[in-house]
């Protein structure tokens, strides 16, 4: 199994949910959060004054999948987040080693 983190930018989360559910995707967990990377935040008026905005509004998305769909997940994603311009995002695939239903007790890809 595998564990697929994606950081993309929040108007894309839409097209981004819809395009995993085309490919039969049924679980996923998202967070608002902040960051930056190569961007470095920007610049922004308010009230005639300057001031710069370090971290920039996320989302990031947690799926955790059988290793035969990471790849089509991971094209989902990043196809449907992409702009093409600079802060479209990261995503990272880490190994699962056990997945527990807490409500069943069902393991492995059977508690997906």
């Amino acid at each position: 199994m595998k564990k697929i983190e994606a950081i993309i930018k929040p108007f894309k989360l839409d097209e981004v949910k819809e395009s995993l559910n085309e490919i039969g995707i049924q679980g996923i967990t998202v967070s608002e959060v902040k960051g930056f990377g190569r961007q470095k935040g920007h610049t922004e008026l308010y009230r005639g004054a300057e001031y710069v905005v370090d971290f920039i509004p996320k989302i990031k998305m947690e799926i955790i999948c059988s290793d035969d769909v990471a790849g089509k997940v991971v094209e989902a994603i990043e196809q449907s987040a992409k702009t093409g311009r600079i802060g479209d995002g990261k995503i990272f695939i880490t190994p699962v080693e056990e997945v527990v239903r807490i409500r069943t007790g069902e393991r492995g890809e059977d508690a997906l």
